[in-house]
């Protein structure tokens, strides 16, 4: 949280080897890791006798994980799962796998690790239960050494019951959706998630480090052996280490405690996100028994009271998105390149930080993070004991909230993207006077396992009076969700509090639909007031929709950045997703909240952040130019670095807006005339950037653009393609509706498509697609084969064939 001055005990400290040639990679690995994913079956439905030997699995699916069994169906207005989660369905389904282990595995520690199911899991080895898992969002793991058939054929099968609806606000997805790994190491060994990294004291000349290492000895026997710590820098190259030799007695398990000090190490920041790693090994005599690795990143924060946030000493503003865990058309399938292309597209905004809503997200949501440069609000609830909804966490609360906190902050602990940890979002709880003990309880416990870093909780109520959660004095920050008008009394009201907008926003747009002045549909202030909305089911893009709770992106970024207080916030969402598709019914079945739509294509609004929080020159305008002959139009452009901008319509000036006071966008009234809209930006008199606009015209071809133009052959890679009809010139056809016939040959397969439409009701998993505001998108997935992949998109309809290769590397 803060830099830190005290050092806990210490065994000993070494200084650095700044120049040691010692590559860790090529150093032996001990440990065995191995990917479990592959050749699963799978079937719907509920088959406890899936865990004998002999049960017949021929017709079950053969897959690969991670796998959501939701996002493969049909919406359906009657589903359990109700509006919240996307009219998707739920049930129950079971995995199976049958799998060898080598002989000369016998002496080892067997385990599996699963990064996510959802829910209500229980797993099984060779027929024997290893235990029940209730919460979807915790990463697991099962010794099985005790239970299996070395050198010979074994069988692990998984219930997974996501039967009871409905038990979530927001899209879930049902199965193993998160990975799973085989992990086999020596009897003497570092324990599950059993390191943990700190650096009581920070700068850029000296930095200390202190490391605990938990020890679990298997073994009938106790053990002497040499423990080693080396950090490696980006390029693996060791520039520190220390080694102690210890003891540890028989089937137990021990503590172990390692300082070491790095003379001018470079710091973790969101602008250069450097990563060291703590290499722990484990020798008896010479042989090396074990190696693990942790994440480590030199940086410290602060949050104060008068002046917000600060990063190795330097004033930052949080730039905050919130997101689900969904990823679009892959549902709540966790693909670390699926992840990656939603980073990329928060960084480009400028955003520098990401909310974690509102329970653990996988672990290379966190690894990204860490790598590429976000400041983490790590969450662990969206319910306490009081129910939101009737089957949602709160039945589990009593036997499982221990545990489960306590795993969510063992997992994370040691990435240095995290700087908050949150015990709960918008809670029952806080509203009732045993909102008092609980926040103190899961408080003590997150402080029981980290200490370096504040404990908030995202709160809807700022009157002290009503609010229990913060009368417990346990929150070290305080989050406030919304009311964005009354953040300037913040400083009087909660006196010496540090403050975080940890969910601002909620405003509402669909990408591509503009409705002009006489057409604006708004969501009434009034609570419980229907929704004016237009009869397809979209809204307008213009920023001008706003729940009854929240506020339009302008007006919460024009109060948070005059609040030099405020820590920073988070925007309420970063990306649409599914479920919560608030205020319209079905068939609307995602939300309509984003920055980013659905399928991964920014909305006008976008622009406006990077016009605020980035320094690269920015100049968007909108709406799109095919519009009625003689229609007024609200013509708006987002821009930065300069001090005006001029529009021109078929080469005619319309005359130069600049921003006044606190504006953050400029616009025009223009009559529609066919043609081109011109906007050049200037500062002191010189040009920045133009952009155009053109009316398009007749299509011609369909138009193919990948994220990338080569893929990995490991079954994993994704390609994004986004798709519209072009005409002659290359102009987007922004009205373009036409349906889109999708073949992959190769070495790929189409595993997703979306188009961003909040109330589009054809399966993400169809061969096609329709456009929809001139655009939507194909995933391609890896397949295995060595083999480049083509795709071919048709309309059938006369416009020309997009065609597109693929490298499989």
């Amino acid at each position: 949280m803060i830099k830190h001055k005290n050092i806990l005990k210490s065994i000993g400290i070494v200084t650095i080897l700044l120049f040691s040639s010692i590559s860790i990679a090529q150093q032996k690995q001990a440990r065995i890791v191995e990917d479990f994913n592959k050749n699963w079956n799978f079937k719907l439905g509920d088959y406890p006798t899936a865990i004998q030997s002999n049960f017949d699995a021929k017709d079950w699916r053969t897959l690969q994980l991670p796998h959501d069994w939701s996002i493969e169906g049909a919406f359906d207005k009657d589903s359990k799962t109700k509006q919240a989660q996307g009219f998707l369905p739920a049930g129950k389904g079971w995995y199976r796998k049958v799998f060898t282990v080598p002989a000369n595995w016998k002496n080892k520690t067997v385990s599996v690790e699963f990064d996510g199911v959802f829910k209500n899991s229980e797993v099984f080895i060779n027929g024997k239960s290893l235990g029940i898992r209730p919460n979807g969002y915790i990463s697991f793991g099962y010794d099985l050494s005790q239970y299996l058939n070395f050198g010979k054929e074994n069988i692990i099968a998984v219930k997974v019951d996501n039967d009871a609806q409905p038990n979530s606000r927001w899209y879930t997805g049902s199965g193993i959706y998160r990975n799973v790994r085989l992990v086999a190491s020596e009897k003497l060994h570092v324990g599950k998630w059993g390191t943990y990294v700190t650096t009581p004291e920070v700068s850029e000349t000296k930095s200390k480090i202190h490391l605990e290492v938990t020890i679990d000895n298997d073994n009938v026997t106790a053990k002497e052996f040499k423990l080693v710590t080396s950090i490696v820098d980006a390029k693996n190259i060791e520039v520190a280490n220390f080694s102690s030799t210890e003891k540890i007695g028989a089937k137990t398990t021990g503590k172990k405690v390692h300082d070491l000090v790095l003379n001018q190490p470079k710091l973790w920041s969101t602008e250069n996100p450097y990563l060291y790693k703590v290499i722990t090994k484990i020798y008896e005599k010479s042989k090396l028994v074990d190696n693990y690795e942790t994440p480590l990143g030199f940086r410290y924060f602060n949050f104060d009271a008068e002046k917000g946030f600060s990063l190795n000493g330097k004033p930052t503003k949080i730039y905050g998105v919130c997101l689900h865990h969904d990823n679009g058309a892959l549902g709540a399938v966790e693909n670390i390149n699926a992840v990656r292309r939603k980073l990329k597209l928060m960084k480009e905004m400028g955003a520098n930080a990401i909310r974690m809503s509102h329970n653990p997200h996988s672990l290379e949501m966190m690894q990204l993070c860490d790598e590429m440069g976000f400041i983490v609000q790590d969450e662990a609830f969206d319910v306490w004991k009081k129910k939101k909804v009737t089957n949602d966490y709160h039945k589990d609360w009593d036997a499982w909230h221990k545990q489960d906190l306590e795993d969510f902050i063992k997992r994370d602990r040691n990435f240095p993207s995290v700087m908050m940890w949150s015990i709960g979002n918008e809670i029952r709880e806080q509203f009732d006077s045993t909102g008092i003990a609980i926040t103190r309880e899961l408080a003590k416990i997150v402080k029981s396992l980290d200490t370096t870093r504040p404990v908030t909780s995202a709160l809807t109520e700022n009157i002290i009076e009503k609010n229990f959660i913060y009368q417990s004095g346990a929150l070290d920050l305080l989050g406030f969700n919304y009311k964005h008008e009354d953040y300037k009394d913040f400083p009087t009201r909660f006196k010496g509090q540090k403050i975080l907008a940890s969910e601002s926003v909620s405003a509402l747009e669909t990408r591509g639909h503009y409705d002009f002045p006489d057409g604006i549909k708004a969501w009434p202030v009034k609570h419980g007031a229907p929704f004016d909305g237009n009869a397809d089911w979209t809204v307008s893009a213009y920023d001008q929709v706003k729940s009854y709770w929240g506020a339009t992106h302008e007006e919460n970024w024009k109060t948070i950045k005059k609040q030099d207080f405020m820590a920073g916030t988070f925007i309420w969402t970063g990306f649409d997703y599914i479920g919560e598709p608030d205020p319209y019914p079905f068939p609307a079945r995602s939300s309509y909240f984003g920055i980013v739509d659905l399928a991964g294509l920014p909305k006008d609004v976008y622009y406006m952040y990077q016009s605020e929080w980035t320094t690269k020159p920015v100049l968007h305008i909108f709406p799109h130019w095919n519009c009625k002959a003689g229609q007024e139009i609200d013509v708006w452009a987002y821009y930065n670095n300069a001090d005006e901008v001029e529009l021109f319509l078929n080469g005619k000036s319309l005359g130069k807006k600049s921003k006044q006071n606190d504006d953050l966008h400029i616009s025009w009234k223009v009559k529609f005339e066919t043609g081109t809209l011109k906007a050049i930006s200037r500062k002191d008199g010189k040009v920045v950037l133009e952009k155009e606009i053109h009316t398009a015209g007749e299509a011609s071809k369909i138009d193919l653009k990948a994220d990338k133009i080569t893929i990995k052959n490991d079954t994993y890679d994704l390609v994004y393609v986004t798709v519209s009809t072009v005409d002659k010139d290359g102009n987007v056809l922004p009205n373009a509706t036409d349906l889109i016939n999708f073949e992959v040959t190769g070495g790929g397969k189409l595993v997703g498509v979306d188009n961003g439409y909040q109330a589009n009701l054809d399966s993400f998993k169809a061969n096609s697609c329709k456009l929809f505001s001139g655009k939507c998108i194909a995933i391609i997935q890896s397949n295995g084969k060595k083999e480049n992949i083509q795709l071919k998109a048709s309309t059938g309809n006369g416009i020309s064939v997009g065609s597109l290769n693929i490298k499989v590397e």
